[in-house]
């Protein structure tokens, strides 16, 4: 049902402002803190490094429980460290109350899309996604910028208090709005488990991790870029902010319909942007006008990629959504760290305009990744049409 993904959605929206909003504000940790920008981007990698290892795990231990109780669960988390951060804690304990949420994370993330698509048509199933992978889109184009936006008026810690705003609102929605969604069939761990040992699934997944460290190698130090190799200042960066999301919104929907076509070429298409922007963030050089129109670009092909990421997997294990979902989000996550990681280490050691080249590198890797598994796939049709051959 399209109001059981709405919901999901404005979920999703409060999971990203708090996983993301950080981006824009790194600059002024580091600075408050006294250390450098890279450590600073230990406050996304870590988070993202959690989910990556817990993600698959803990999807698999809630699978038997009321989807309601989990998806409220997982919001009261993030309202309660969103408050905690709001009170500029040492930076040790930021660093404890920034992991906390990232153990039920994922969990969420496949609750939501198991939500939305369950009971509907298999045509419509892929378009249910994109409305729940909206979340990133708009979460991008608002509370993000916004959380930027005032913290340079004011200072970071209202980009926390924004982010637990945001949290519970998603958690009175959830609550009020959201009926009890007990498991009546449980699926065994072993039914989802063995999707491991699928060719095309690993590929698949290999490819999402890939295309997502590609694409955080530049975008987790989104703001440090724009301000020292575009020279933008706080408020600039906002508005870029703004630009990127509101046409990743518009990326999603889209998205969502070429999903429903082809997933294989959708999946090509947006991730050329791994190779393309790169390219066009050089080309722009100091002209400002250019750079917008990279940017927008940017927000374009990016903004779909976990929906691409999850949808390519889900195609390779049909059986398995909400594990197949989990290690999407898990492996994506685990692109966000390394990814950020190495953004990080290239910025200290080289300079922040060499970070989307990095992106290019890995991009590559994930398509030879989609070529291997078109390759596998194609031998298996034919093996299966002339059986005579086994």
């Amino acid at each position: 049902m399209k109001k059981y993904a709405y919901i999901g959605s404005l979920g999703f929206i409060a999971v990203i402002t708090t996983e993301f909003g950080i981006i824009g504000i790194l600059p002024q940790i580091a600075e408050y803190y006294k250390i450098s920008i890279d450590k600073a981007g230990y406050l996304l990698s870590a988070f993202a490094l959690v989910i990556a290892l817990t993600g698959p795990f803990m999807t698999l231990l809630t699978s038997g429980i009321d989807r309601k109780k989990i998806m409220t669960a997982a919001i009261i988390m993030f309202l309660i460290t969103g408050i905690i951060s709001s009170f500029s804690p040492p930076f040790w304990l930021l660093m404890i109350v920034r992991i906390l949420p990232a153990f039920l994370q994922p969990v969420y993330i496949a609750t939501a899309l198991s939500v939305a698509v369950n009971g509907a048509d298999n045509t419509k199933k892929n378009e249910l996604m994109s409305i729940v992978f909206s979340g990133v889109a708009i979460a991008m184009v608002t509370t993000v910028p916004f959380a930027t936006w005032i913290s340079g008026l004011y200072s970071w810690e209202y980009s926390f208090m924004i982010q637990a705003i945001i949290s519970l609102i998603a958690l009175m929605i959830i609550h009020f709005l959201l009926p009890a969604m007990p498991v009546n069939e449980k699926k065994s761990f072993g039914s989802q488990v063995k999707i491991l040992k699928q060719p095309s699934f690993i590929l698949s997944t290999l490819t999402n991790f890939f295309m997502i460290t590609a694409w955080f190698s530049t975008y987790s130090y989104f703001a440090d870029y724009l301000g020292k190799a575009k020279g933008m200042n706080t408020s600039m960066i906002s508005y870029m902010l703004f630009l990127f999301g509101i046409i990743g919104i518009m990326a999603n929907r889209i998205a969502g319909k070429m999903l429903n076509k082809n997933v294989t070429a959708t999946l090509a298409f947006f991730l050329s942007g791994t190779v393309l922007i790169p390219v066009l963030l050089s080309l722009s050089d100091g002209n400002l006008l250019a750079t917008i129109i990279v940017i927008g670009v940017w927000g374009f092909l990016y903004s779909p990629s976990f929906l691409n990421a999850s949808t390519y997997m889900i195609s390779a294990a049909p059986n398995a959504l909400e594990f197949a979902n989990s290690l999407a989000t898990s492996f994506g996550n685990l692109g966000v760290t390394l990814g950020t990681t190495i953004g990080g280490w290239i910025i200290v050691t080289k300079g922040v305009e060499y970070t989307p080249w990095i992106g290019f590198i890995f991009g590559i890797l994930a398509f030879i990744m989609m070529i291997l598994r078109n390759l596998i796939e194609r031998k298996k049709q034919v093996l299966a049409s002339c059986p005579e051959q086994l």
